[in-house]
C-alpha cells in the first residue's frame, strides 16, 4: 500500500515529468547500459537510438504519476507491459537494477529539485509498481507453463520452412527442436526471438507477430526486411542468413492484442506488414468459426503485398470477404474486383463494410495509417469498446495525428 504522503508527492511531480520526462528516461537508459551492458541483450537498441523507447517510458512514468491514486485506470498499460516482459523473460532480480538507475536518472536531470523527500517518494512508488508487475508476470509465467507444451524462458526452435511472401516479407515456419508440440497461443499474439548476429556487440531480441492460426503443428512469423535503416539489423539477418534447418531461440507466445471469443462479425484492417497478427486472426476465423469476416488489406502494390493466396482461400467460406487497396499501384496491377481500388483507406470504403457498427474491429500497421484508421472509425461511430489495435508507443499519439 502506497502511503498518502507518497501519493501526494508523486502526483505533484506530474508537471515536472511532463516537461523533463524524456530527459530523465534518456539519462536512465544511458546509466543502465553503462553499468549493466548485459541489459542490451533485452532492450531493442534500435528503438534506443531512435528515441522511441525513452519516449514510451517517459509517457508511462507520467501516466503513473497522474493516476497513482487510481491504478485501475492503468490496468491495460500494466497488462501490456507484463506481457512484453514475459516475452523477454524479465525476472524479479532485474527490478532493483532498473529502480536504482531510474532514481539516479531523476536526480541527474532534476538536480537540487530532486529533494530527498521526492526521491524517497518515487522509490516507494516504484517499488509498489514493481510489485504489481512482478506479481502479474509470475501469474502469466505459471499460466503458460501449465498449458500443453508451455515453458518458461526461451527454447530452441528449428526453421522447418522459409517462404518468400513478397519482395518485402518472408515467412519462417518453426517447430520445437526437441520434437515436442508447439505452445498454445491466441490469434494476434507474438513471440520474442533472441539472435546472436556476428560482428555486433550484443544479442538482438525482437518481437514478431505470429501470422498463422493456432491450429497448426508449427509457429509462423512473417518478417519485413527493413533496408537502409538501423531497424534492419535483425530482419536483414533473418532474411539473408537464416535458412531451413537453422536453430532460433524463441520465447513463449505473449501479448494482449488477441481475438476475442464472441460471435460478433469481425473487421480486420491491415496496413503493410501490420497484416501479420491479423492473418493469424483471419486464418483462425476462417478455419475454426462461422463468424462473418471482412479483411481490408492496404499495401503499396502487388510487389509488396503478402498472403494473397491465403486470403483468397479463406473467402471460399460463406460470410468471408476482402477489400484490397493499393496506394501506389503498378501499371500491371489489376484492381476493381468487389470493392478493391487504388488510394488510401477512406470513410467511404469503411462505411461500405456490412455490419461495421455491429462488428469488432482489429487493425495494425504504420503509425500514420493507424491514426487515420482510428479517426475514421470514430467518425463512423464505431463504439470504443469494439476497437482494438496493436501499436508500439503512447496510444495518445494516434489520436493526435490527422
Amino acid at each position: 500500500m502506497i502511503s498518502p504522503n507518497t501519493i501526494k508527492i508523486v502526483k505533484s511531480t506530474a508537471p515536472v515529468l511532463a516537461e523533463h520526462g524524456e530527459a530523465i528516461t534518456q539519462a536512465f537508459y544511458k546509466r543502465l547500459f553503462i553499468q549493466h551492458p548485459e541489459m542490451k541483450n533485452i532492450f531493442n537498441m534500435t528503438h534506443q537510438k531512435k528515441g522511441t523507447q525513452p519516449k514510451v517510458l517517459a509517457n508511462a512514468i507520467f501516466m503513473y504519476a497522474q493516476y497513482i491514486d487510481q491504478l485501475e485506470v492503468l490496468g491495460g498499460a500494466v497488462e501490456s507491459i507484463a506481457q512484453k516482459h514475459v516475452s523477454l523473460t524479465i525476472t524479479p532480480e532485474m527490478y532493483p537494477i532498473i529502480g536504482e538507475n531510474l532514481l539516479a536518472g531523476i536526480g541527474e536531470v532534476l538536480g537540487d529539485a530532486a529533494t530527498p523527500e521526492i526521491v524517497g517518494a518515487w522509490a516507494e512508488a516504484y517499488q509498489a509498481l514493481a510489485d504489481i508487475l512482478i506479481g502479474r508476470e509470475e501469474d502469466i509465467y505459471l499460466d503458460r507453463t501449465k498449458k500443453e507444451s508451455g515453458f518458461r524462458g526461451h527454447k530452441d526452435f528449428v526453421v522447418l520452412k522459409k517462404v518468400v511472401e513478397s519482395t518485402a516479407i518472408t515467412s519462417f515456419y518453426l517447430q520445437r527442436k526437441d520434437g515436442t508440440a508447439i505452445p498454445e497461443f491466441q490469434p494476434g499474439q507474438y513471440i520474442a526471438l533472441t539472435l546472436t548476429i556476428p560482428n555486433t556487440t550484443h544479442q538482438h531480441t525482437r518481437n514478431y507477430s505470429l501470422s498463422d492460426c493456432n491450429c497448426k503443428d508449427y509457429l509462423r512469423i512473417s518478417v519485413k526486411k527493413e533496408t537502409g535503416t538501423p531497424d534492419g539489423v535483425a530482419s536483414t539477418y533473418l532474411h539473408e542468413n537464416i535458412e531451413e534447418g537453422a536453430v532460433l531461440s524463441v520465447g513463449m507466445p505473449s501479448g494482449e492484442f488477441m481475438l476475442k471469443e464472441e460471435d460478433k462479425p469481425v473487421v480486420l484492417i491491415a496496413g503493410g506488414v501490420g497484416i501479420t497478427p491479423l492473418m493469424s486472426m483471419y486464418k483462425y476465423l476462417t478455419n475454426r468459426t462461422n463468424r462473418k469476416v471482412t479483411m481490408i488489406q492496404c499495401a503499396l502494390n502487388s510487389n509488396v503485398r503478402a498472403f494473397e493466396t491465403e486470403i483468397e482461400e479463406g473467402k471460399k467460406r460463406e460470410g468471408v470477404r476482402s477489400i484490397l487497396l493499393y496506394d501506389q499501384a503498378l501499371e500491371t496491377d489489376v484492381l476493381g474486383k468487389d470493392y478493391d481500388h487504388q488510394g488510401y483507406l477512406d470513410a467511404a470504403t469503411l462505411a461500405a463494410v456490412p455490419y461495421l457498427k455491429e462488428s469488432t474491429v482489429y487493425f495494425c500497421g504504420p503509425k500514420a495509417f493507424m491514426a487515420n484508421t482510428l479517426s475514421l472509425l470514430n467518425i463512423l461511430g464505431v463504439e470504443e469498446e469494439a476497437i482494438n489495435y496493436e501499436f508500439f508507443g503512447p496510444a495518445e499519439e494516434l489520436e493526435l495525428v490527422n
